[in-house]
């Protein structure tokens, strides 16, 4: 009786079957390009604000403190955490110092593969105290001409002296850093690079 009325029940056609299938399997395909190209959400997991595109190093003529020329392809391969200012170095130059040698301790194993560079755009002579005390660091001498348009930032009232600068293995600068970033963020950011990166 039960598989009687099972057979007078209209069934649905097996053509509606096959649509039905086909618009389960391509929904999520057309859900991501409709994210893609029509939804632009504010948020990002990155701190550090992305360099589109990404700019190589151009040929900068560096000076060792001794004023000895600096082999710029000694740097190559390693992950460049970057900052500059003068040699006079106030306290906000200090905090930037300390600030890229806790984040590149912080990164545990992987504290080879980062270097620490300072680029200083003037003649001043530097603090032995200082120079002690973030030995490690690469402290080079460079022309201010030579940096200010690859390091040039959008918004005239900021200057690059204000931020701090990710560079990658192969020469690019990648990552720029809000003026008073949090260490703690920057190393977040880093750490996402290191894991993903098989260079460096």
């Amino acid at each position: 009786m039960v598989d009687q009325v099972l057979n007078e029940l209209p069934r649905p056609p097996s053509r509606l079957k096959l649509y039905l299938v086909m618009a389960i399997c391509a929904a999520p395909v057309f859900a991501s390009y409709y994210a893609y190209y029509f939804v632009r959400p504010e948020a990002r997991s990155n701190f550090g604000e992305l360099i589109e595109p990404q700019r190589p190093t151009p040929a900068l003529h560096l000076k060792t403190l001794d004023g000895q020329p600096f082999d710029t392809s000694a740097l190559r391969g390693r992950w460049l955490m970057l900052m500059v200012a003068g040699g006079d170095c106030d306290a906000k130059c200090v905090e930037k110092l300390y600030h890229l040698r806790q984040v590149r301790l912080t990164t545990g194993k992987d504290r080879d593969r980062v270097e620490r560079v300072w680029l200083i755009p003037d003649a001043t002579p530097l603090s032995t105290t200082l120079m002690r005390e973030y030995d490690g660091t690469q402290m080079l001498r460079v022309d201010p001409a030579e940096i200010a348009t690859w390091l040039s930032v959008p918004d005239a009232s900021d200057t690059y002296a204000d931020h701090l600068y990710i560079v990658d293995p192969l020469g690019n600068l990648m990552m720029q850093f809000p003026t008073d970033a949090d260490p703690s963020k920057t190393k977040r950011d880093l750490s996402k690079l290191l894991r993903a990166s098989r260079i460096g």
